[in-house]
């Protein structure tokens, strides 16, 4: 229950610690809470100390529930291992293994103290994992974390003869939510010569807008705001991880996604099939050379229309 409560208090900081992750920390004495505390913003506490000057000297003894594996190197803030070392406290609970080589071995400098270490396992270990699933990817390979949005009939078509919009009213406030969230939106050439696309999160709380992106041979048309990137996918990705993309929302048609699919850059599909059939025209779903399976698929109403989320990569 300690580690469910400190996900949710990591929540706090999304937004705000770019481009450190979230992680939230709850210490307990005898079954009761007595500090807690959440990564704020870069180069401020993290949670764990912020959690501990919250609870005092009733840390000393206590267990400490913390989402991500405590940090041991001196970056712009002390080690957080070595501040649970010196409150005294009896066991660490952590949510996920810290993946980044410079800052990870929290939990070998906390054992080696003599406090009793755990890491967490199952669904919570996976929600501490997914909390910073676009920061993980961006660690580990240098790239971003690239989720393929589409929204398509039952029958597998993007696009509908006559309509504007695939999808119902719910599902595109949901979709301007996730543009809210990322640090990037891309398309292809053809869905900008076709719609000429904005590309902002609008209509939704947002506290900075997206890099607007379309990749493919120019020329954008007169007055667009996107950026254009003609290089190889993967050259484009690591320079946009480079500059501070964590987080990259795929849109657009089949093409772009079909050549993003077949370099294996795709960690997560989203779609919103809307109950619609037929009379499409021949734009579908990109097609694949081999089966590919996808994990831990979820279904959920979005309005009118389903939302289907997957894994291409698990975090």
């Amino acid at each position: 229950m300690s580690l469910q409560r400190a996900l949710e208090l990591a929540e706090r900081g999304r937004g705000t610690t770019h481009p450190n992750p979230v992680v939230g920390c709850v210490i307990a004495q005898h079954g009761d809470v007595v500090g807690e505390g959440w990564h704020e913003r870069a180069g401020g506490p993290h949670a764990e100390v912020v959690a501990l000057e919250r609870a005092g000297e009733r840390s000393r003894g206590a267990t400490v529930h913390v989402t991500m594996e405590p940090c041991s190197h001196h970056g712009r803030t002390p080690p957080c291992a070595d501040a649970l070392i010196a409150a005294g406290v009896a066991r660490v609970v952590i949510g996920s293994p810290d993946p980044n080589p410079g800052a990870r071995g929290g939990a070998e400098v906390l054992a080696a103290a003599g406090i009793d270490v755990e890491f967490a396992n199952g669904e919570l270990a996976f929600a501490c994992r997914a909390q910073n699933e676009a920061w993980r990817t961006w660690i580990t390979s240098r790239r971003p974390f690239v989720i393929f949005k589409a929204a398509v009939t039952l029958d597998g078509r993007m696009a509908v003869r006559g309509r504007r919009w695939i999808s119902g009213e719910e599902s595109r406030r949901r979709v301007h939510e996730l543009r809210a969230r990322v640090d990037a939106v891309v398309v292809g050439m053809g869905t900008v010569r076709a719609d000429d696309p904005q590309l902002t999160a609008r209509g939704v709380k947002v506290t900075r807008q997206p890099r607007r992106i379309a990749f493919g041979r120019g020329p954008l048309p007169d007055g667009s705001q996107l950026e254009l990137l003609n290089g190889a996918v993967a050259e484009e990705l690591r320079g946009l991880a480079e500059g501070g993309v964590q987080s990259l929302l795929l849109e657009g048609g089949p093409t772009l996604a079909a050549s993003f699919f077949a370099d294996d850059f795709v960690d997560k599909v989203l779609l919103f099939v809307a109950p619609t059939a037929g009379d499409g025209g021949g734009v579908r779903l990109p097609a694949f050379a081999d089966p590919m399976r996808l994990s831990r698929l979820r279904a959920e109403r979005s309005g009118e229309d389903v939302l289907l989320t997957a894994y291409v990569h698990e975090p």
